[in-house]
């Protein structure tokens, strides 16, 4: 509010308008300035482990139950009005969080976003592209508007598993930390909790150190969010990386069969595991995806197929569930 208006200000009184003077609008000015109420600008929520390192909480350790949907292409697919469209039926269904990756798989390194722009300049994690995490960051801030976090996947793990590039993978443990910190800093004060890996095992010693430079490369960007990373079905994080610190809670794929033994109840083994983590099943069986993977043998999951895989993860330990 200013100090002081001209004498030609008007002000209202009784539901009336009536101009005062200079002199008195400057006094009156000053009076709701010294009685004006402090405003409070709520933060973005953040997330933390709760004191049994059973679950996942806010920062004022009300619980928080992660509820996913898997967008992998929704940052490089979907234009600005069908994010919109996607993140309010989201929202209206009573999902948590969604689970969306900056590098997308579907040759999210060479096709670009609706926009036109690619995540990297000349395939170089080095220098990522402003322009295409200008819509990024669009992305997150509806989602976040809407109460929903972000599982943010930095990339793909065909980019630093796979030869993309000259025969190689694009990422390296020199450049991927570098990536990640750009990463870290852009989205330190938004509702992220991050996912590492995507969907390819750790076969060798500069594949585990990858995913160690980018988690390290996240907390020198100043962002303090969980992480965690999403493994190849029918393994969990917790194979690699159950162990080292930065790893906050585990994720399993118990992945696209409709048996619980030898997939659904690793959940519980997790759950057993010391250190104490939370677990949670980012990839179980899809709607309307086949079965094994074999349309023709078994056809495509019902709605019993995907429900059944809830209440087993949940009931061995579980701290969420993810659709897809």
């Amino acid at each position: 509010m200013p100090t002081h208006f001209s004498s030609s200000s008007w002000v209202v009184r009784n539901g009336s308008l009536i101009r005062h003077s200079s002199f008195v609008i400057r006094h009156l000015s000053l009076v709701f300035l010294l009685f004006l109420p402090t405003i409070t600008i709520a933060a973005t929520p953040t997330l933390k482990i709760s004191d049994n390192h059973r679950f996942l909480t806010y920062s004022d350790n009300k619980p928080f139950f992660y509820l996913a949907d898997t967008a992998w292409e929704l940052l490089h697919r979907l234009n600005r009005e069908e994010a919109d469209r996607y993140l309010k039926n989201r929202a209206d269904r009573g999902f948590t969080a969604i689970q969306a990756v900056a590098i997308a798989e579907l040759d999210g390194h060479s096709v670009p976003n609706p926009y036109g722009q690619l995540p990297l300049i000349d395939l170089d994690p080095t220098r990522p592209n402003d322009e295409y995490f200008k819509h990024v960051d669009y992305i997150v801030d509806q989602a976040n508007s809407r109460g929903l976090f972000i599982g943010f996947l930095p990339t793909w793990g065909r980019y630093w598993h796979d030869n993309i590039k000259d025969n190689k993978p694009l990422f390296t443990s020199k450049n991927a930390q570098s990536y990640a910190e750009f990463l870290g800093k852009r989205y330190k004060d938004k509702a992220i909790i991050w996912i590492l890996g995507g969907d390819r095992s750790v076969d060798n010693d500069e594949q585990k150190a990858i995913i160690r430079a980018m988690a390290a490369g996240i907390r020198k960007g100043g962002s303090a969010h969980l992480i965690t990373l999403h493994p190849p079905g029918g393994s969990g994080s917790s194979k690699w990386f159950h162990n080292d610190d930065w790893l906050s809670f585990n994720m399993r794929q118990n992945g696209h069969v409709a048996e619980y033994t030898a997939r659904y109840d690793t959940t519980l083994a997790d759950y057993k595991l010391t250190p104490t983590k939370p677990v949670i099943d980012g990839e179980p069986i899809y709607e309307d995806h086949p079965v094994s993977f074999d349309a023709k043998k078994l056809g495509h999951s019902i709605s019993s197929d995907v429900r059944r895989p809830l209440y087993w993860d949940l009931f061995s330990g579980a701290c969420g569930h993810t659709y897809g």
